[in-house]
């Protein structure tokens, strides 16, 4: 009896399907490359270690320098704003420099401070920076006076909405009224370069905050589950250099922007086409003092010699609708950094709170640019409303 049991046991073992072998696993995806930058890394240069005088500043008899070429920052890749330990030199806290005391933060989260951005150049590319990096004129870096070595910070042009990640590797600046020393590369990318200096925001970046550098708002009531734009606008930098760098779009007087025909755009003279060409796009005439012509106006065009957008043709965009009051406020100001005027105004939808970001009223004519330049940004095609 065992051994027939054995046999048929064996017999169906025989006859069972075999199981596939399981198919080889596919090796990971390669991480995409980090752009490199078109500039080589720079060395140290032995001939500018020392000649230090009291206090600590480098050679004050040697007159800083820039090179005449202008590097092509768009090429240059902006730091990744990751966790690092600190270094071994430059967070001496507190320390003092020409008689004043400076303590280092313990924890930069948080930190956001205004003031004058200045930048250095050729005399120091080749030398160690504080913490014993060697500066490097065409990469993104920084000094400031309290931030720890190394760190990262958003700098924003006040000025221009133009901004840059910088990674602080040095300390400085030691004069009076500057708040942080840029890199040459990084003074272009900001467009300070020509001025030597410029107003600035400086927001420090750890890696969580690095892709939301957000205000935070104030403790309130519970606020609404944030949207998919909510997150997209909390995630953008203040503005942004693409953003900036757009020719700025006319705006409407009743948007509080300035009504003004710029004689001379690009450089060159405008011509009196272009000018009547700018007026007709705003359905507007030049004032002159004499009442205008009593026949009736076509629908849609200016009836009196004013700046004012015709009321039966003025749009109102609506770019996007938020639950939360701190992300409107920002994308506001990206639409600014662009050159676009808008405003934020508060309602109600279905019992909660919501603040709409809006642009206008513009004239019809011009209404279509706006649209796409607004879309351009990011937010997507805006919606005509009424007010």
């Amino acid at each position: 009896m065992g051994a027939a049991l054995c046999t048929l046991l064996l017999a169906a073992c025989a006859g069972a399907p075999k199981k596939a072998a399981p198919p080889p696993a596919e090796p990971p995806a390669p991480a995409p490359a980090r752009k490199a930058s078109p500039y080589a890394p720079a060395q140290e240069d032995p001939a500018k270690r020392g000649d230090y005088t009291a206090g600590g500043l480098y050679a004050p008899h040697i007159k800083d320098t820039v090179p005449d070429a202008i590097p092509d920052v768009d090429a240059i890749p902006e730091p990744d704003v990751v966790d690092e330990p600190r270094s071994r030199y430059g967070n001496r806290s507190p320390y003092q420099v020409l008689g004043k005391r400076y303590v280092v933060l313990d924890d930069p989260s948080g930190y956001v401070e205004t003031g004058v951005a200045s930048y250095y150049g050729a005399k120091f590319h080749g030398r160690r920076t504080s913490n014993l990096e060697v500066y490097d004129m065409y990469a993104f870096t920084a000094a400031h006076r309290t931030l720890p070595l190394p760190s990262y910070a958003r700098v924003t042009n006040l000025d221009n909405g133009r901004s840059v990640v910088v990674r602080i590797n040095d300390r400085g600046p030691f004069h009076d009224g500057r708040l942080i020393d840029l890199s040459f590369a990084a003074a272009v990318k900001l467009g300070i370069h020509p001025a030597g200096t410029g107003r600035v925001e400086v927001r420090a970046l750890t890696p969580r905050e690095a892709g939301n550098v957000a205000a935070k708002a104030p403790a309130a009531a519970p606020a609404p589950a944030a949207s998919p734009l909510d997150r997209l606008v909390g995630a953008m930098p203040i503005a942004s250099a693409q953003a900036a760098e757009r020719p700025p779009a006319p705006r409407s007087p009743s948007a509080g922007g300035d009504y003004r025909f710029d004689m001379r755009q690009d450089g060159r003279p405008m011509s009196a086409d272009e000018f009547d060409a700018w007026l007709k796009a705003r359905q507007v005439r030049v004032a002159t003092g004499r009442p205008a012509r009593p026949t009736a106006p076509a629908a849609g065009t200016a009836r009196t010699e004013d700046a004012e957008p015709a009321a039966d043709s003025a749009v109102t965009l609506q770019v996007a609708s938020f639950a939360a009051r701190a992300n409107a406020d920002r994308a506001l100001a990206v639409l600014r950094g662009a050159g676009i005027e808008g405003r934020v105004l508060d309602g109600h939808v279905n019992g909660q709170k919501v603040w709409r970001l809006r642009v206008g009223p513009l004239a019809a004519d011009a209404a279509p640019h706006f649209v796409q330049r607004i879309a351009g940004l990011g937010f997507g095609p805006p919606q005509r409303v009424r007010e």
